[in-house]
C-alpha cells in the first residue's frame, strides 16, 4: 500500500482524556479518564471514566482482558471491579469456545497452521 493510499487519519480533539492509572501490582489496573477541552482544561460539561484491565491466563496463552467500570469515583471503581473483571472473563472465554467450536468444523489441511500464540498485555493475571 503507498502512503498516498492510507486514510487520513484524525485525533477527535473534541473527545480528549487525560489519563491515571493505578494498579495493586497483582491483580489488574484501573485507568481514570479525565474529560479535557482541545487546550488540555478539565471539561466539566463531560464525565469521569473508569476502565479496568487484567490478564487471564489461559492454556493458549496470555489473554488480556478490558473493560468499562461504572463507578462515580475511584473508591467505586475499585469495588466494583471484581464483578467486571469476572463478567469480562466469563464473555472472553465463551468467545474462546464459540471459536474452538467454528475451528473444529473446519476442515484442518496439513501444514496450513491455524493456531495462534496468544499475547498481549495486561494490568496483572489471573490463572485459569
Amino acid at each position: 500500500m503507498a502512503a498516498n493510499d492510507m486514510p487520513e487519519i484524525q485525533i477527535d480533539a473534541d473527545n480528549m482524556y487525560r489519563e491515571e492509572s493505578f494498579s495493586d501490582l497483582k491483580v489488574g489496573s484501573i485507568r481514570k479518564l479525565i474529560p479535557v477541552t482541545r487546550e488540555g482544561e478539565d471539561d466539566s460539561s463531560r464525565d469521569v471514566r473508569y476502565e479496568g484491565s487484567a490478564s487471564l491466563m489461559t492454556p493458549a496463552g496470555n489473554l488480556p482482558l478490558s473493560f468499562e467500570l461504572e463507578a462515580d469515583n475511584l473508591s467505586d471503581a475499585i469495588d466494583k471491579f471484581p464483578d467486571a473483571v469476572n463478567a469480562a472473563a466469563e464473555r472472553a472465554i465463551e468467545e474462546l469456545k464459540e471459536m474452538q467450536r467454528q475451528q473444529s468444523q473446519q476442515i484442518q489441511v496439513p501444514g496450513q497452521g491455524g493456531y495462534g500464540q496468544g499475547g498481549g498485555q495486561g494490568g496483572g493475571q489471573i490463572q485459569l
